[in-house]
């Protein structure tokens, strides 16, 4: 058992791959909650893929890809909410319209603008291929973003049960959402590197609504969502060495299936555990429902 957990860490790239993993992994799972709860799981979606002609252009120019991820991040949250606030279209086609746009643009620019540089893994991710530049731009972009969660958790908390209240007791709700939205914008560049446009989704998603099954308390759901994509990371890491597999596809397998135990067995909302305990219990010496009924 040691030589299986130690035999992936004799190589560096290992050791980078899953450092890159879990930081991402553990800042995902924290702003997943608020995600979840608000109901903005669409909107990572969104922004998770309109980065990319961001960072199709940051490649072209010779620019850190973080810094064209971000802009265009930004751009397109405030895309959605000028569509939605000046139009008649609704929010959720609002962000379709407009990551999908964004997201075909940056297709046509790899198409158009051939590089020497595979930007294939943008889409699919190179958690195998990450360096130490990329470990330090991640882990410091990682570090910010999680700092900025903890410290602000009581008010984004407030603002997603009640902002109507938050309003009331001084707070800014547009503030508190536009600063989610930012955090939201950081915490993709962050997964990026790790598992790609496609599968990065899934990993500010899936830990999220796996805590919200097993928890009714949002404190609790702030500490079992990063633990859940933390475990996940580090599983499909190990997971996609020993079977020669993708790394990014296998960490979001794991946290499916994370989330598929917790749907079925979780102790109170599992799937399974209401239907054992709707299930007529029959005791020696006791009349059963049937016979009761025959009864009266």
């Amino acid at each position: 058992m040691i030589d299986f957990l130690l035999e992936p860490l004799t190589y560096d790239f290992m050791q980078r791959a899953l450092a890159v993993t879990v930081t991402a992994a553990i800042v995902c799972g924290v702003l997943s909650c608020w995600l979840v709860l608000i109901g903005w799981s669409l909107l990572g979606d969104a922004v998770s893929h309109a980065v990319l002609p961001g960072v199709v252009i940051a490649y072209l120019l010779g620019t850190p890809f973080a810094v064209g991820a971000l802009v265009f991040g930004f751009a397109a949250v405030a895309l959605i909410f000028l569509v939605r606030s000046t139009s008649r279209v609704k929010e959720d086609a609002a962000i379709g319209v407009v990551f999908t746009t964004l997201f075909a643009l940056g297709i046509v620019l790899i198409s158009v603008f051939p590089s020497q540089t595979d930007l294939g893994h943008i889409l699919f991710g190179n958690l195998l291929g990450v360096n130490t530049a990329d470990l330090v731009q991640v882990l410091g972009l990682g570090a910010l973003t999680l700092a900025i969660l903890v410290f602000k958790r009581r008010d984004l908390t407030l603002y997603a049960f009640d902002p109507t209240h938050a309003n009331a007791i001084g707070l800014n709700p547009r503030a508190l959402g536009a600063l989610l939205l930012g955090l939201l914008a950081l915490t993709v560049v962050v997964a990026l590197q790790a598992v790609g446009v496609v599968l990065v989704v899934a990993m500010v998603i899936i830990p999220g609504a796996t805590a919200y099954l097993l928890t009714d308390r949002f404190g609790r759901m702030l500490l079992i969502s990063p633990a859940i994509a933390a475990a996940s990371a580090v599983a499909g890491i190990y997971a996609s060495y020993y079977l020669d597999t993708s790394s990014g596809g296998m960490v979001v397998l794991a946290m499916g299936v994370a989330f598929a135990i917790a749907y079925l067995f979780a102790p109170r909302q599992g799937v399974v555990v209401r239907m054992l305990r709707r299930a007529p219990v029959r005791r020696t010496g006791a009349p059963t429902d049937d016979v009761a009924a025959s009864v009266t």
